[in-house]
């Protein structure tokens, strides 16, 4: 479950009220911008220290998370941002 970023910084959406709330006029005048998915990551640190690069990326991708660096710094990216602080001991 992902979706795709923005090109610019206003994603213009048809049906958009100035208060900032959305109304859907047809399934067409849908945004494509990123949407967060639906469930977090349920991975333990044993996991992520023996993920594959590309599964490492896509999960990264799919949040909307930089990858940036080498697989290691990346790993421990998605350590420090999916693992609560007593998971990561």
């Amino acid at each position: 479950m992902s979706g795709t970023a923005c090109s610019n910084n206003a994603c213009a959406v048809p049906g958009m009220r100035p208060n900032g709330y959305y109304h859907q006029e047809s399934k067409r005048d849908k945004c494509s911008c990123f949407q967060m998915p639906l469930h977090y990551p349920r991975f333990k640190k044993s996991d992520y220290e023996t993920m594959p690069a590309w599964k490492l990326e896509c999960l990264l991708k799919e949040y909307g998370l930089p990858i940036v660096g080498d697989v290691d710094q990346n790993r421990k990216f998605a350590m420090g941002a999916f693992l609560w602080p007593s998971e990561k001991e």
